[in-house]
């Protein structure tokens, strides 16, 4: 378990916003370590199994609202919680997809890497502001997204407790923010399909609270891709 606390920028609130943050269940391409992006895989087998265990882990929270990303795979891992607690508002938003990763979606990493293995070097590690070939985006533009999304949330729901159901390159773009980590820092951290994630924003901004709490999940995986 690791919890650590950061300080990066300050808001005018002293009144601080709480939000769980869960990557949905696993789908047969997190399995197969298929780059999904924007395309919308539905949950396999062991991913409902997933969803239905975060019932059990969020069981002792009150949440204000449910933020989640518009695709299948959140959509389903929201949804039992949902059946549990039917006057739990969710708002479905684009803002929570994951990255879009052009040319790349689809592709496993060694497929990328044999059909594009200039541009594949460059998502690796080059600059943060490129673009993958065939509409994708920059880590930049993902971060701007995602943080915008997460910025206006905090300016209308301070002093609440929200849930927020979404991606592993979302999780990604987040950890990385509030610890200052650029785009070409290797993922030396967790980011498990189903775990909670709880993060805070206050006076002092964006702090991790507790992150990849998988307790609540039985046979849990950690290292997902």
């Amino acid at each position: 378990m690791l919890v650590r606390f950061v300080i990066i920028q300050r808001m005018s609130t002293s009144a601080p916003l709480r939000l769980c943050l869960v990557r949905h269940g696993e789908t047969d391409w997190n399995a197969a370590r298929r780059l999904q992006g924007h395309l919308d895989i539905p949950l396999n087998p062991t991913g409902h199994t997933q969803a239905r265990q975060l019932i059990a882990g969020l069981a002792a929270h009150d949440f204000a609202g449910c933020l989640c990303s518009d695709l299948t795979r959140t959509r389903q891992t929201v949804a039992p919680l949902l059946a549990r607690q039917p006057t739990l508002t969710v708002e479905y938003t684009p803002a929570l997809r994951e990255r879009h990763y052009g040319c790349f979606q689809g592709l496993t990493p060694d497929q990328a890497r044999s059909q594009h293995p200039q541009d594949f070097a460059l998502l690796r590690s080059g600059p943060a502001d490129w673009r993958p070939q065939d509409g994708g985006e920059s880590f930049v533009d993902h971060q701007h997204r995602v943080m915008d999304c997460l910025d206006a949330l905090a300016a209308r729901a301070a002093g609440q407790t929200w849930l927020v159901v979404t991606h592993g390159g979302v999780l990604d773009i987040i950890y990385r923010h509030v610890y200052n980590l650029p785009s070409s820092h290797p993922r030396d951290f967790l980011i498990p399909n189903a775990a909670l994630n709880w993060l805070r924003r206050d006076a002092d901004g964006w702090q991790i609270e507790l992150w990849a709490d998988t307790r609540h999940l039985q046979g849990a995986a950690l290292d997902e891709i």
